[in-house]
């Protein structure tokens, strides 16, 4: 069972399940992946990327090149079985932080590309 993000519960009161396209679920589960601190989540301590709070830092190349290579170490870990990266790019300008990711769907071979963008 796929379940929805946000997750909220059903008209039967049990957890909802992803009503969307695959395509659709799984870039859900990209974006909840990126947007989550680690310790976040009680079961899962290690999920998420830690992105927000480099927002907060001083842009530099650096920043970048740690941004990436965070967000790309995580979307292999946890996601790995699930989507191929073929390109990331991560951007924070001012107070807005905009991710662009190309990736495929392996179970379809599916071609994506998604930017999220969140301001702090």
């Amino acid at each position: 069972m796929d379940v929805a993000f946000p997750y909220h519960f059903d008209s039967r009161g049990r957890t909802a399940s992803a009503s969307l396209a695959y395509a659709d679920h799984v870039r859900d589960l990209i974006e909840e992946l990126i947007f989550t601190s680690p310790g976040e989540r009680v079961n899962r301590p290690d999920l998420g990327t830690g992105l927000m709070q480099l927002v907060f830092s001083p842009n530099s190349p650096e920043l970048a090149a740690a941004l990436q290579f965070t967000l790309q170490a995580a979307l292999q870990h946890w996601l790995g079985d699930i989507i191929q990266v073929r390109d990331l790019q991560a951007n924070a300008e001012d107070s807005t932080l905009t991710v662009s990711i190309a990736y495929v769907i392996l179970p379809t071979g599916q071609a994506q590309t998604t930017v999220f963008s969140r301001s702090v």
